[in-house]
C-alpha cells in the first residue's frame, strides 16, 4: 500500500469512527453538538523543553494548528516525574482544550512512590491515543571491566550493591528498567537518582556512576564517540539507531522488556466526540512518513492506537511495574 492510500484509509476509518460517535450521541440525547475547537488548545508536556516528549508535543501541535485552524501551544510542566503536569490536566475543564503527553509514571506508576497524589490517574484522566514508544540502553563507563550483560550480572553478584546505576529520577524509565533487570537476574545494584537524564549522563561520563539505563537519544552520541560502552537495549527488538547493539533478552535474560510508551490523555468526562477526533487527528499526524523520519532520528518510534487500546496498556503497565516496585521495596527515598 502506498503512503497516499494508507493515509486515505486512515482518514476513512477515522471519519467513520467520528461520525459514529456523533450519531450515537445525538440518538441518545436531544443535544446540540458544539463545534470543536473554537479557541486555542494546550498540550501539556510532562518533561522539560528539548527532550523527546517535548519534540513529539511540538510536532503534533504544529500539525493540529494547521488542521484545527486554531493555535495549539505546548506548555512544558516538568517535575515530580510528570505528576505536576498530570494534576494540571486532571483539574482542567472537560472540554478537550487541555491535553497531556505523558508516560507510565504520571499515568499510574507514581502512585507507588507518592503517598498523597492530588489526582487519581485511573479516574481523573481519559486516554486518547498512544503516540510513541522508546527504550533505554544499558551503558557502562569504559573503566568498568564489562563488555556484555552477562559480565554485568557476574560482577554484580560478586559485589552486591557496589555497582551504581544513575537514572533520570525515581519512577523514571531508567529507574524502572534497572529495577526489572535486578528482579529478573537476582542481583543488587545501587540506584542513584538525578533530576533528569542529562545530569545522570554527566556523572556517568565522569565515572561517578558505573552504569545507566539511559535513553537512546542521550546515549547514542556518547557511545559513537567512545565515551561510554553500550551493552544492550531494553526493548524487545533492537533499536534502529543502534542495530548492532543486542537486546537484554537476547543477551542472557529471556523475556526482558522495558519500553516506554508515551501517549495523550485528557481529563475524564471529556465528550467522546472530542476524544475520537483528537485520537484520529493525532494518529494521522504521528503516522505521516515525514513524522516517522523525524522521530526515528531521535530514538523514538511512532506507535498509535485507539483510546480503548491505550487504556488497556496503561492498566497493564501499572500492574507490571507495581509488582516490581513492591517486590523490591522501592521507595522515593
Amino acid at each position: 500500500m502506498s503512503n497516499e492510500s494508507g493515509t486515505m484509509t486512515t482518514l476513512t476509518v477515522c471519519g467513520a469512527a467520528f461520525a459514529g460517535v456523533v450519531l450515537s450521541a445525538l440518538a441518545h440525547a436531544q443535544i446540540s453538538m458544539p463545534a470543536y475547537p473554537t479557541k486555542p488548545v494546550r498540550i501539556i508536556a510532562s518533561q522539560s523543553a528539548g527532550g523527546g516528549v517535548d519534540a513529539v508535543a511540538r510536532l503534533v501541535a504544529g500539525r493540529l494548528t494547521e488542521t484545527f485552524g486554531q493555535q495549539v501551544i505546548v506548555d512544558n510542566r516538568a517535575g515530580a516525574n510528570g505528576s505536576l503536569a498530570a494534576e494540571l490536566v486532571a483539574k482542567s475543564p472537560p472540554d478537550g482544550y487541555t491535553l497531556m503527553l505523558g508516560a507510565a509514571g504520571n499515568l499510574g506508576v507514581n502512585q507507588f512512590f507518592i503517598k498523597q497524589m492530588n489526582y487519581d490517574p485511573a479516574n481523573d484522566l481519559a486516554p486518547v491515543t498512544q503516540a510513541i514508544t522508546s527504550g533505554s540502553v544499558l551503558v557502562a563507563h569504559p573503566s568498568l571491566p564489562v563488555k556484555t550483560v552477562k559480565d554485568v550480572i557476574a560482577l554484580a553478584r560478586a559485589k552486591p550493591g557496589a555497582l551504581a546505576h544513575g537514572s533520570s529520577g525515581v519512577g523514571g524509565a531508567g529507574h524502572l528498567a534497572g529495577a526489572l533487570f535486578q528482579s529478573m537476574t537476582r542481583i543488587s545494584l545501587l540506584h542513584v537518582p538525578y533530576k533528569g537524564g542529562a545530569p545522570a549522563m554527566v556523572d556517568l561520563l565522569a565515572g561517578q556512576v558505573q552504569l545507566s539505563f539511559a535513553s537512546t537519544p542521550t546515549s547514542v552520541t556518547n557511545v559513537n564517540a567512545g565515551r561510554i560502552r553500550a551493552l544492550a537495549v531494553t526493548t524487545a527488538q533492537r533499536s534502529k539507531l543502534m542495530p548492532h547493539t543486542p537486546t537484554i533478552a537476547e543477551s542472557g535474560v529471556p523475556g526482558f522488556e522495558a519500553s516506554s510508551c508515551y501517549g495523550f490523555v485528557v481529563v475524564a468526562k471529556t465528550p467522546p466526540t472530542v476524544i475520537t477526533r483528537l485520537s484520529c487527528e493525532i494518529g494521522q499526524t504521528i503516522n505521516r512518513p515525514e513524522s516517522g523520519e523525524v522521530l526515528i532520528k531521535v530514538g523514538l518510534e511512532p506507535y498509535t492506537s485507539t483510546p480503548e487500546v491505550f487504556g488497556a496498556y496503561i492498566k497493564a503497565e501499572v500492574a507490571k511495574w507495581g509488582r516490581i516496585i513492591k517486590e523490591l521495596g522501592i521507595t522515593a527515598n
